[in-house]
């Protein structure tokens, strides 16, 4: 059993903001948050003002579903070599780079499109771009919980998530200023220029140390009980079959055998723990526009004070975590999350007040950005060594799937119930989060869960 997170002072807590892994995230976060828009608003912004149909738009929204089954193919990203890359980078650096590739060819085959006429090509490269990032998300993940210790993840969690808003603001308000001073198309290139970034970064950084691949799996009692159990049968298919054990069956029996029966309630929590704020945000925008404030008094207040309060609150939520631990911080997130939504619900009862905006968006982004960070940090702490990449994945497609999906009858209820009705239901699916963290919180087991492997 491994032994708590020591108090720190608050000296030493802000001191772990200059540790080269925390400020390496800070990049990494803007090459992960660059792609995100330029798939989804900006690209949709691209598309209508050059007179795309609003139905045939509509559909590029499917794009984003690839974020949430990266599962799918994340133990190909956590085992299998890339030819040439892994072995001049490392596992994770190789993987980030040949994302990254994938991410800057799919935004510069878009800046040479026309939109009009072309929506096929104009599909299939914005899905090289989500397959890309999404890919991408899932190396950093797994460079960031094997870069350093558990008592730094949720600092490294906090300037991931600074660099990530400086990612979407890069591909939101900055690619459409080009567009709006140059043209789509240069805002297009530029944005695969500043790939660089991330590109630059992974170069400059060194691969975290982990096992070779080959060490890992003859490690595995259950790849070696294969290995004994396929004695006589072809070479090629005793690997293969090796590989799928060691990659697809063992981190997922692996998160069993380190929790038992803890391990159904912790996924019920990582499923509920952002619903209550995923539930309600399709309907955010919408409630701005039909109280009447102008599309100018949205994006800046969004940006200006929703910005700021994300990376304030994730900054603040990292140097907590570094001075008091995960335990207790997982109840004060869930808690924020589920009450900043009632914000929305005296929003849509005091109608167009500007003061009321501002502190709804103030308040939501702040108690998000806390909450982000603690409980990266918390996923992280769940993760084994040995399985970053495909754990993690795991973790994260369930942490947004039930909230996007409930998201999706928003429309539904408002059209039904109105705005504030909606809000109200949507803060008290935060309920059996905010229940589930003080369980949690109260087990010394799942607070300070082994990282170093799957056979600590």
């Amino acid at each position: 059993m491994p032994t708590p997170i020591p108090q720190r002072s608050w000296l030493a807590a802000l001191g772990i903001y200059c540790k080269a892994p925390v400020i390496t995230m800070l990049f990494l976060g803007f090459s992960a948050g660059l792609p995100f828009l330029l798939v989804f608003s900006t690209l949709s912004a691209w598309l209508r003002s050059d007179g795309v149909d609003v139905a045939a738009i509509g559909f590029f929204a499917w794009i984003g579903m690839l974020y949430s089954i990266k599962f799918f193919w994340a133990p190909v990203v956590d085992r299998l070599a890339l030819p040439l890359l892994t072995r001049a980078f490392g596992q994770r650096r190789g993987w980030m780079l040949l994302a990254q590739g994938m991410i800057a060819a799919g935004l510069i085959g878009l800046a040479g499109l026309e939109p009009v006429g072309n929506l096929g090509w104009v599909a299939a490269f914005a899905l090289l771009v989500a397959f890309g990032s999404a890919t991408q998300d899932i190396a950093i993940d797994a460079y960031r919980i094997e870069s350093a210790d558990d008592d730094v993840q949720a600092a490294m969690a906090s300037t991931y998530i600074i660099g990530y808003r400086g990612g979407l603001l890069a591909a939101g308000a900055g690619a459409l200023y080009v567009a709006s001073a140059v043209s789509w198309h240069a805002a297009y290139l530029t944005m695969a220029a500043l790939v660089g970034i991330g590109v630059m970064t992974v170069l400059i950084r060194p691969e975290p140390k982990r096992a070779s691949l080959n060490v890992q799996l003859i490690h595995e009692p259950k790849v070696r009980a294969f290995i004994r159990a396929s004695r006589g049968q072809p070479k090629t298919l005793r690997r293969l079959g090796a590989w799928a054990i060691g990659a697809i069956v063992c981190p997922f029996t692996d998160f069993f055998r380190r929790f038992g029966v803890k391990a159904i309630a912790l996924l019920i929590f990582i499923a509920v723990f952002r619903i209550s704020d995923l539930a309600m945000a399709s309907m955010a925008n919408p409630l701005y526009i039909d109280l009447g404030f102008s599309l100018a008094t949205i994006a800046n207040v969004t940006n200006v004070f929703g910005i700021a309060m994300s990376i304030t609150g994730g900054i603040l939520g990292g140097l907590l975590v570094a001075r008091y631990g995960i335990g207790a911080l997982l109840i004060v997130g869930a808690g924020l999350v589920m009450i900043t939504n009632l914000l929305f619900a005296v929003l849509a009862l005091v109608g167009n007040q500007l003061p009321m905006l501002v502190v709804t968006i103030i308040g939501d982004n702040l108690a998000n950005g806390l909450a982000s960070a603690v409980f990266i940090a918390f996923l992280s702490s769940l993760t084994s060594r040995a399985y970053t990449a495909t754990q993690y994945a795991l973790f994260s497609s369930l942490m947004t799937l039930p909230g996007k999906f409930l998201s999706g009858f928003g429309g539904i209820v408002v059209s039904a119930q109105g705005y504030p009705t909606f809000f109200v239901i949507a803060t008290l699916l935060g309920l059996p989060a905010i229940v589930l963290a003080i369980w949690i919180s109260r087990d010394k087991q799942l607070v300070a869960a082994p990282t170093s492997g799957a056979r600590d």
